[in-house]
């Protein structure tokens, strides 16, 4: 069957892009074409940003409650595809079967969290700030949103934003990776099903001029991102050249420290997870582990056993601990940062560029990967590689291991395994980075929490997710009265 060609979703309707530019989408197990995605035009843009205005009053005036219960369908819509979704992440980025799992299910629980609008969006008053005058905050929606969106959680990221901006009373536009745009289409066929007033949500593909022309868009209010920082720090800017305000969540190089009374037993499973999980993809994914102390080796020696027992293949194997990466691009750049730590001089404990998954020969597949011997300085140790290459850096002391964390331009999340409470806590007073764990291998907040990030990780002032979304997809009101 020839591939699917993508379509949009603009002003409640599926329609066909008039671009003739399109972009292959690939089965990163097979590097088969599983669909074609457009280049949309600057013409659909105006369209769907004038659909999705023209929609915002009667929908802001649409009561809170009736928008929750447009989240409670959509919950329920999401609960019966909940494999279907999981599937087609698979397909789409390579993740293993039981991550993806995890995805859709993140992506439900902000749904739940936006499903409580009438409570998350109440004000607050105070009498008598003066004599018979009484003084009140309400919130409001603020018009139009977007948000682009990164690869490596196609369905869930646009989740961190999308349920909250409708929910408050604003009308949104999704524009979906142009390397994994399958998810959403599936998603905006449930949006579909729950029948919400057209141009409430809206879907355009499309690469960066979409994303430009969103941003020049005078009816566009802001813009929501994840993804690189450079990309990051460009949206930032042009948004605010634009009088839009924008949360752009970027980059990382996190760091695992382990103290010489970490359990080490429990800590190499979640140092597991959080370097090799989704191969690596996830801007919460550990890179570097810092081994302080006398800790080193028997951590070495237990992180190279585990990393070799993982089974490489394709992710919809039930058997199988992480997937390939999502395009040969990737690959390509991956194995080109293991060439460079080679040349800097890092010790390849692990190699995992020869890696071969039987009956996937033309699969984007790559090993878990470990070097040792790896200084602040080099490249594999600054720059975020986005792939299953782990650093071991071996410092003396606790606050050599937060040089380490501190000398890097990101601040996404940092770890920290031990059984002391002292560290732990000078870990959370200190460290800059917006999400920490404690003997968590994955810092990912949950939804009624925001999605931190500090330094070159963030741009803006609220995050994605919980009560910052709220903050961000409305205006405060504030009214001041006196009666005579």
């Amino acid at each position: 069957m020839a591939p699917q060609v993508l379509k949009n979703y603009i002003d409640g309707e599926w329609e066909e892009s008039k671009s003739k530019e399109m972009l292959d989408v690939r089965n990163p197990a097979t590097a088969e074409v599983i669909a074609k995605v457009p280049l949309s035009t600057t013409d659909e843009v105006d369209r769907v940003v004038q659909a999705a205005r023209e929609a915002f009053q009667g929908w802001r005036e649409t009561t809170p409650y009736t928008r929750a219960r447009y989240m409670f369908e959509l919950k329920n819509q999401m609960e019966e595809r909940f494999e279907d979704l999981a599937a087609v992440i698979v397909k789409e980025h390579g993740k293993i079967i039981d991550e993806a799992r995890g995805e859709v299910r993140r992506s439900i629980e902000n749904v739940e969290v936006a499903a409580g609008i009438p409570s998350l969006m109440t004000g607050y008053n105070l009498e008598d700030v003066s004599h018979g005058i009484d003084e009140d905050c309400v919130y409001q929606p603020v018009g139009v949103f977007c948000c682009v969106t990164p690869f490596n959680f196609p369905l869930m990221v646009p989740l961190w934003f999308m349920p909250y901006a409708i929910a408050c009373g604003n009308t949104y536009i999704v524009k979906p990776s142009e390397i994994c745009p399958v998810s959403q289409m599936v998603l905006f066929e449930l949006l579909d099903e729950i029948d919400l007033p057209p141009g409430v949500v809206n879907m355009i593909n499309g690469d960066k001029r979409v994303v430009d022309a969103l941003l020049e868009n005078p009816d566009v209010d802001g813009l929501s991102f994840v993804g690189s920082t450079p990309v990051g720090k460009y949206l930032y800017a042009k948004a605010a050249a634009h009088g839009k305000r924008a949360q752009c969540q970027a980059g990382a190089k996190n760091c695992l420290v382990v103290m010489p009374d970490a359990v080490l037993t429990q800590s190499v499973p979640a140092i597991m997870s959080s370097v090799f999980g989704t191969a690596g993809q996830r801007c919460l994914a550990g890179a570097l582990v810092v081994a302080v102390g006398d800790v080193y080796e028997p951590l070495e020696e237990m992180l190279v056993e585990a990393a070799s027992n993982l089974n490489v293949g394709d992710g919809m194997d039930e058997t199988i601990h992480m997937g390939p990466v999502v395009t040969q691009r990737s690959l390509d750049r991956i194995r080109g940062y293991i060439e460079k730590g080679i040349e800097e001089g890092a010790t390849l404990l692990l190699d995992g560029r020869d890696v071969q998954v039987k009956d996937y020969p033309d699969g984007y597949f790559i090993g878990p990967t470990i070097f040792t011997d790896v200084t602040p300085g080099m490249a594999i140790a600054r720059e975020e590689i986005f792939g299953p290459v782990m650093g071991i850096v071996r410092v003396d002391d606790f606050d050599q291991a937060l040089e380490v964390i501190h000398g890097s331009p990101y601040g996404n999340a940092a770890s920290l395994f031990t059984t002391s409470g002292k560290w732990a806590r000078e870990f959370e007073y200190r460290v800059q980075a917006g999400n920490l764990g404690i003997n968590i291998g994955i810092a990912a907040p949950i939804a009624s929490f925001p999605f931190s990030g500090m330094k070159d990780s963030f741009f803006g002032d609220l995050h994605g997710q919980g009560r910052d979304a709220i903050e961000f997809f409305t205006d405060r009101k504030v009214v001041i009265t006196r009666w005579f």
